[in-house]
């Protein structure tokens, strides 16, 4: 049985247009798999976020955002801490037991609602319909607050009223105590917002 001879010219071009074909499969694929992949401001944006908190003082408040999300951390006075207890029976979660998992960490559940009692780290969104309420850290009568009023905050989309470790007072439309974000102490003046893996 005599075998047919192969033109030598005709396989190089097979195999030349062989090994072509498969460099240009995989250059065409490189991007299609890596768009799968999230984009940096994809990652940027559910990134955690270093706060150095070195500079707060006392009654002073400190924004930052994680999660496209303002971020409250706040430095209580002895006395905005000591007045948090004589609040409880006006609200409406006061051990922040409604909807733990979403809106508090474990640790974050007690009465200052925080690792280290005098720093409040809350995301500073209603959870009603999404405003930002202001701020009223001053005590006493103020307009669209209670006479006996110990600080706090107040949104003022729909007069809801938290206290200052962002829980939320009785007959209110906010359904939920502010939220507190995860996060840990990197030391003793910097914060990890968006991760607790220490907590």
């Amino acid at each position: 049985m005599s075998e047919t001879p192969v033109d030598s010219s005709k396989r190089t071009w097979i195999i030349t247009s062989a090994c072509a074909g498969a460099v240009g499969g995989v250059a065409a694929a490189v991007p299609f798999v890596s768009s799968f992949q999230p984009s940096e401001k994809a990652k940027a944006a559910g990134a955690a976020v270093e706060v150095d908190i070195s500079k707060l003082q006392e009654g002073e408040k400190i924004t930052v955002e994680w999660r496209g999300k303002p971020v409250w951390i706040v430095k209580r006075s002895k006395a905005q801490l000591e007045a948090l207890p004589s609040n409880n029976d006006q609200l409406a979660d006061p051990d922040s037991l409604r909807n733990p998992a979403e809106f508090t960490p474990e640790y974050a559940r007690n009465v200052h609602r925080s690792i280290k009692p005098e720093i409040l780290v809350a995301v500073g969104i209603c959870p009603h319909l999404g405003c930002s309420p202001s701020d009223k850290f001053a005590a006493g009568p103020q307009p669209s607050l209670p006479d006996d009023w110990k600080g706090g905050f107040l949104c003022p989309c729909h007069g809801s009223t938290f206290d200052l470790a962002g829980r939320v007072f009785k007959n209110k439309p906010s359904p939920d105590n502010l939220p507190v974000p995860p996060h840990m102490y990197l030391s003793d003046t910097k914060l990890l917002i968006g991760e607790d893996k220490k907590a």
